[in-house]
């Protein structure tokens, strides 16, 4: 095993001190290795070192342009940090790289969703769901940029479609009762709201959406 792959094991296992160490031994050995620098970036963004993080990610640009998860990793370190036009740019530089995963699909469609650009956003999160139909999280995000632009049966589709892979989503049967609301079907729509609230006591929206439509009933 060599230092990166011992450095992504320590990494796995959420010891940062010797991920470091091993990821360190790696650019000592090989400083022309981009890998050991996406590597030793991951460890300081699990450390909160953004910018320093920023700076190794960099410098696997530097080495080799084509180093598509050094674009995508900085791309997720800007997005964390609400730097969405940043985050666009890098997310957008790992596909032309050849990146078509369902996780940069994903991730370019959020920022795009965070810069309201819900119209550009909606081919890429169809795309993440088109490649990877079980991720709950990817057919929710799909779910609400249809809803946004008033596309309400494909929407419902997709909170559905995130429900059946994950019951517990409170989020998703939130929408799914404000999407019965918009179509007048109250009891439908409490009948969401109690579900969101069952998962989560605390959800307001669901709370607040609830008791608004049973003062009007």
């Amino acid at each position: 095993m060599d230092h990166n792959q011992r450095g992504v094991q320590f990494l796995q296992e959420g010891n940062l001190e010797e991920a470091a160490k091993a990821f360190n031994e790696a650019i000592n050995e090989n400083p022309r290795d981009p890998a050991a620098y996406i590597n030793f970036g991951h460890v300081l963004s699990e450390l909160g070192e953004t910018d320093k993080a920023l700076k190794f990610y960099q410098r696997a640009i530097e080495i080799d342009e084509n180093a598509a998860a050094a674009y995508y990793s900085a791309g997720n370190l800007y997005f964390s940090n609400d730097r969405f036009q940043q985050a666009k740019k890098m997310f957008e530089e790992a596909m032309k790289r050849g990146m078509e995963t369902s996780d940069n699909y994903f991730m370019l469609g959020l920022t795009l969703m965070n810069l309201e650009q819900g119209k550009f956003a909606l081919a890429y999160l169809q795309r993440s769901v088109e490649l990877n139909g079980t991720d709950a999280e990817a057919r929710f995000q799909y779910g609400l940029c249809l809803a946004q632009l008033e596309l309400l049966d494909q929407a419902m589709e997709q909170f559905e479609k995130c429900l059946e892979i994950d019951p517990n989503h409170s989020d998703a049967y939130y929408n799914l009762g404000v999407s019965y609301a918009f179509k007048e079907q109250a009891d439908k729509a409490i009948d969401m709201f109690n579900k969101a609230l069952e998962i989560q006591p605390d959800h307001l929206l669901a709370g607040h959406a609830k008791q608004l439509i049973e003062a009007n009933q």
